[in-house]
């Protein structure tokens, strides 16, 4: 089970279902530090007052807010206690939207809800209403004392409720000036090309088998590092995107390319004489 970040409550109108929250997404990879390149020594970032100019501990860094007239003020955690918000410590249910007029650009962070063993049946209650109508919540939460409230998405992934924080409306960045001009036109034979295009890199995909080729590139060059052994041949580099002469020809060239079966040296028979050809 996934380390338990905070523990809530989801109010459905009048029913309270403790919950604990999970994150769902655990991100790997090889961790870098900041060294001195001559000597390997570690170099470490201190928190230092600009005021007296010490190193202050932990304990004793605070929050506090500047305004435009550069006026500080320090806010403590029993100010932070006392903001009139009913969501705290809660995921309070607004509403139950379709999942499709949700824009995928707002969704941020996901949580596993793990099911309070005193709350099964009203969990599973929610959990299967949302299953059948194909719906989601949209809640408030703010998951402990001190961070902000915020826009959440409740919805089923498996047997588990997950809870996907969303942003605000007010910080989803505006879109204009970004698209091609309106005179910028493609032909029918164009669509259906790359439409085709679509399907051929679509065959036999799936998500669970792609792998994180750079962290692996990464241990591999840390672990020849360590050892003294010769560093891993570099990949190849692609080649900078240039200027398309020819979109049709292009498209069908990829298409084609897709579309030609991967040989197997070790089970393909045609290909074993190759080896013993002269020049090969």
């Amino acid at each position: 089970m996934p380390p338990t970040v905070a523990k809530l409550a989801i109010t459905f109108g009048l029913v309270s279902i403790p919950v604990t929250l999970h994150s769902a997404v655990e991100e790997q990879g090889v961790v870098l530090h900041l060294v001195h390149a001559e000597d390997s020594g570690r170099i470490r970032l201190r928190r230092r007052c600009e005021v007296c100019g010490r190193e202050v501990p932990l304990s004793q860094v605070g929050r506090g807010y500047t305004d435009p007239q550069g006026r500080t003020v320090v806010l403590t955690e029993d100010d932070l206690a006392q903001l009139p918000l009913p969501s705290i410590k809660a995921i309070d249910v607004l509403a139950f939207v379709d999942a499709a007029t949700i824009d995928p650009v707002r969704l941020s962070r996901a949580y596993l809800l793990g099911a309070d063993t005193s709350a099964a049946k009203p969990y599973v209650l929610l959990r299967d209403a949302l299953r059948q109508t194909g719906q989601t919540a949209v809640t408030k939460v703010t998951m402990r004392t001190g961070s902000k409230e915020q826009l959440a998405l409740l919805r089923v992934q498996d047997d588990v409720l997950v809870l996907q924080t969303l942003s605000w409306p007010e910080e989803v960045r505006p879109a204009e000036g970004l698209a091609p001009p309106p005179d910028v036109t493609v032909r029918p034979q164009e669509i259906q090309m790359a439409t085709n295009l679509m399907d051929a890199l679509s065959k036999d995909f799936n998500l669970a088998d792609l792998r994180d080729r750079y962290r692996e590139a990464m241990t591999e060059l840390v672990a020849s590092k360590l050892e003294g052994e010769p560093l891993p041949a570099a990949a190849a580099v692609a080649p900078a995107p240039g200027d398309v002469v020819d979109l049709m020809a292009a498209l069908q060239a990829s298409i084609d390319a897709h579309a030609q079966p991967e040989q197997h040296p070790e089970t393909d028979e045609e290909s074993t004489p190759r080896h013993n050809e002269p020049g090969t």
